[in-house]
């Protein structure tokens, strides 16, 4: 296969990816939805009175399963294998893109963006090995899918050479970890940002979110997940730091990206310090939580296309 055949190849089955998970977002919005009418039908149930031997008692009926509730699980069924098609296929397409240029996919924002949406779905995937979040595949797919088009419609060049500073091995090593962060954090905030709407419901004693965990559980689940990223971004920082030394002379020159970077290692820790302090947990640490992943985007997008520096050579 020559290099038009894989740069082809590369180029349809990002598309085919694309296709898949819109399908994939389709049937998991199907199915929220279905979840959400189920949980208001229930709360419109009256109270009726029951006869316990010569007592009257008053109770709640117990809610009728509609068809529309197997059918709604029948939709989350497919829109988690269909997000595993559309990982399998974004993971070929990532690694024909590697094989075309004969160099790992990262040389620029194009390649950086389909391989940061294979690290969100990744990471999506890999917990829902452990359990079930197929609640959760809307909020995961969505972003996923917004990245992979500004990636083909905007950030699309062709596969080039790597600039000098770009030659080494730190390049596996610094963007490896920062690939994996973007997919933790991507469903971190999501998380979060759903804690927050479930807490505003708990509080009106009305949930609106009939398959989502408590937002206990959804802090709690954030937590866990930037936990584990933030000493991988701590990690990545540090080895970026590293390589700016071997390619640059220097450790640190407070260069946009580096300082975006700092910024976001700042507030990720000042999340997992808001949690261990009274007065601090829940929706005020899960605010801090989407804040972190703000700052990551604007290092991800705003320093790299719209402000020059030193890693302008990402280029677009």
């Amino acid at each position: 296969m020559n290099a038009t055949d894989l740069a082809g190849a590369s180029n349809a089955a990002v598309y085919a990816s694309m296709s898949t998970l819109s399908v994939a977002m389709i049937a998991f919005a199907i199915s929220f939805a279905s979840g959400r009418r189920r949980t208001q039908q229930a709360q419109t149930q009256l109270p009726v009175f029951a006869s316990i031997g010569s007592t009257a008692v008053l109770t709640r009926p117990e809610p009728k399963v509609p068809a529309e509730a197997e059918a709604g699980r029948i939709f989350a069924n497919v829109g988690m294998s269909l997000t595993w098609l559309g990982f399998v296929l974004l993971f070929v397409g990532v690694v024909l893109r590697g094989v075309w240029a004969g160099r790992v996919p990262w040389g620029n924002m194009y390649e950086f963006s389909i391989t940061s949406a294979l690290g969100i779905l990744g990471a999506f995937l890999i917990v829902s090995l452990r359990r079930d979040v197929r609640w959760l595949g809307l909020f995961i797919v969505i972003p996923t899918l917004l990245t992979l088009g500004l990636a083909v419609t905007v950030l699309y060049t062709e596969a080039a050479q790597l600039v000098p500073a770009l030659k080494s091995y730190w390049l596996i090593i610094h963007v490896s970890a920062a690939i994996i962060c973007s997919g933790a954090f991507t469903l971190a905030a999501a998380t979060a940002g759903l804690s927050l709407v479930q807490s505003r419901s708990e509080r009106r004693g009305r949930s609106v979110l009939a398959k989502v965990p408590s937002a206990d559980k959804l802090r709690t689940l954030t937590y866990r997940v930037l936990a584990f990223a933030f000493p991988l971004w701590t990690f990545a920082v540090v080895a970026g730091a590293i390589w700016a030394e071997n390619a640059w002379g220097r450790y640190w020159g407070w260069d946009p990206k580096e300082t975006w970077a700092f910024i976001t290692w700042v507030i990720y820790a000042a999340y997992l310090h808001a949690r261990s302090t009274v007065g601090w947990r829940g929706d005020r640490a899960s605010w801090v939580a989407i804040a972190g992943w703000g700052a990551f985007i604007i290092n991800y997008f705003g320093v790299n296309i719209f402000i020059n520096s030193l890693h302008s050579y990402s280029g677009v």
